[in-house]
């Protein structure tokens, strides 16, 4: 952050252009305006673009074939688990249940009198053996026909709120038919993909923030839930999973999210972006000396935030840089400062 009272860099008042021009002793040097290299807190930060996600989905259907008779919610609503959803035609489905029930008393009856005749040594093992085996298959049979009843009501399976509605009474409904669907947002889960590079800043637990353009003035903040096993080989990115408290519901799933991620905070060297300049793949400043004589230096960069860069090497804390007038300034020439920028200690923006 530049200190108030100072220009923000690329606006040099023209008043004082025009007052180093007429200065005495002015005259072959060149006016510009130079900032210190200093040490500031520069947080660590990886930021991705993601997409929000129900912490869970599923598609409401059917597993039975009929028409439906009755619908128990409505479009949007929050709904708490085994809630019922949707009742359809069970008058094949209890008529099954009478049946398999009356089959299996039938055979318990059987396998009463076989157990009486095998203990009076009148009936054989294999007889006998054979009344268990209807009786334990009509046993089964019944909790077929109980299951397929149970499913005549389709219930939620968990808490959230359910979508559109696609089906109306009357309808025929089959298990390939989507009812509706029941989508679990409090959490809201966000999926983002960062650079490999950032591996070594990623863990579970670590806070993340995010931004929605349909809420601009607001932040979501969360933390990582988890994150992939694998790097995609051709993007070279990671995707992270994390989770943000939704309780207003205001994030919806696939809903597109700015992600950030913020690991730790460090001190940094930095110095005006306008500073830098490049040739090629090089990057090199201007510095200038106690009487105005200027030295290009080539310098390594690191990170970088709005209007600061990083420098890893080739700067020293408290050299002076030309912030704003590169084009003037020429290496063993000199300069004439007019103005003096400072980088405030919090390392914000100017």
């Amino acid at each position: 952050m530049w200190a108030p009272d100072r220009p923000p860099v690329g606006v040099l008042p023209a008043a004082l252009l025009t007052l180093a021009l007429v200065l005495p002793g002015a005259a072959g040097a060149q006016p510009v305006v130079v900032a210190r290299a200093t040490r500031v807190p520069f947080p660590v930060t990886v930021e991705g673009l993601g997409t929000a996600r129900a912490n869970e989905a599923v598609e409401i259907r059917a597993q039975i074939s009929e028409r439906v008779t009755a619908i128990h919610f409505d479009e949007g609503q929050h709904v708490e688990a085994g809630a019922v959803l949707v009742e359809i035609d069970s008058t094949r489905a209890r008529a099954d249940v009478a049946a398999a029930r009356a089959a299996l008393v039938e055979s318990e009856a059987q396998l009463r009198r076989a157990a009486q005749l095998r203990e009076a040594r009148s009936l054989a093992q294999a007889e006998y053996d054979t009344r268990l085996a209807h009786r334990d298959a009509d046993r089964a049979a019944l909790a077929v026909a109980e299951s397929t009843l149970a499913d005549t009501q389709v219930r939620a399976p968990f808490e959230g709120r359910v979508g559109l509605r696609r089906v109306s009474v009357g309808s025929l409904v089959t298990p390939d038919a989507t009812i509706t669907t029941l989508d679990q947002t409090d959490p809201i889960k966000v999926d983002f993909d960062v650079p490999e590079t950032a591996l070594a800043h990623l863990a579970t637990g670590h806070p993340i923030s995010a931004r929605s353009a349909a809420w601009p003035d607001e932040v979501f903040t969360g933390e990582v839930a988890s994150v992939d096993t694998r790097v995609d080989p051709v993007s070279r990115t990671i995707t992270v999973r994390g989770r943000l408290p939704n309780p207003e519901g205001r994030l919806r799933p696939g809903m597109f999210l700015t992600v950030t991620l913020r690991r730790e905070q460090t001190l940094a060297l930095v110095v005006p972006e306008q500073a830098i300049v490049p040739e090629q793949s090089r990057q090199f400043v201007f510095v200038v000396g106690a009487g105005g004589g200027v030295e290009k230096r080539e310098v390594r960069t690191g990170r970088r935030r709005p209007s600061l860069v990083e420098v890893l090497s080739g700067l020293e804390p408290g050299e002076r840089v030309v912030a704003e007038g590169t084009q003037h300034a020429r290496p063993g020439g000199t300069v004439e400062i007019v103005d003096e920028l400072t980088i405030a200690g919090d390392g914000g923006a100017p």
